[in-house]
């Protein structure tokens, strides 16, 4: 499995690294802009991401912004809604407004932080992952 997580503050991104490397090739990238060019470059090598961990408070673009950059471009491929790559929003933020746009914009999951390691694989296995 290919995963891809962007979290610009280091602790978490070493932490969720931590959690998911035994289930493949993670990359690590620390903004919006980094999460949408690894998410284009792994798709035009043919070995997309199957799972995408997005912060939503990141710099130069957050992960809304990628979220929805994603699943247009996903769109714009052909690929069905709900077909994509799985994406789980990680944020601080757990208002409804958040929670509500997140999943309007196409995302998978949603896990407020901290990140609790049950609660991230319960969410990894009712997405269809074995964990």
């Amino acid at each position: 499995m290919r995963i891809l997580i962007a979290e610009d503050d280091l602790a978490s991104a070493r932490y969720m690294s931590g959690l998911l490397a035994r289930f493949g090739e993670c990359t690590v990238v620390e903004d919006g802009e980094l999460a949408l060019a690894a998410y284009n470059a792994a798709r035009n090598e043919g070995r997309p991401y199957d799972f995408i961990c997005l912060d939503i408070m990141m710099p130069r673009k957050n992960g809304q912004e990628v979220l929805e950059d994603i699943r247009r471009e996903e769109s714009a491929a052909g690929v069905a809604p709900g077909q994509g790559v799985k994406i789980v929003m990680t944020t601080a933020l757990g208002d409804v407004r958040s929670v509500m746009s997140a999943y309007k914009g196409g995302a998978t999951a949603y896990i407020t932080k901290p990140i609790l390691t049950e609660r991230l694989y319960e969410t990894m296995s009712s997405l269809g992952f074995e964990v």
